[in-house]
């Protein structure tokens, strides 16, 4: 079966939210990555650092940072019959709901 990477992108939602409040959204990523795995859609998912490094051609510079627009905060690597299936299965994602945008990349087979 294809497999997809779902990049959440930060939602914007998420700034200034007080300890409970952080805790309830982290339980509902948790909700949604935990129906997944029951689903056996679920290969591999991690949150992404804050900081990290960007690289063109042979310069390398700091970046991108949690202030920045387009910060990818973490992934999900599922498994779906196609580009349909996977949509639908990230469309209940915690991370729309609060702001944030979900990038749907197939990974191909080498």
């Amino acid at each position: 079966m294809p497999q997809y990477l779902l990049l959440l992108h930060e939602a914007s939602k998420v700034t200034n939210l007080s300890p409970d409040a952080m805790q309830a959204i982290i339980q509902k990523y948790k909700a949604w990555s935990d129906k997944l795995k029951q689903t056996g859609r679920l290969v591999d998912a991690n949150k992404l650092c804050r900081d990290g490094r960007v690289m063109r051609g042979v310069t390398v510079i700091n970046g991108p940072y949690a202030e920045a627009k387009e910060v990818i905060g973490g992934y999900f690597m599922i498994e779906a019959a196609n580009y349909d299936q996977a949509v639908q299965l990230a469309r209940d994602c915690p991370n729309l709901e609060l702001g944030g945008t979900i990038e749907v990349r197939e990974i191909e087979s080498c």
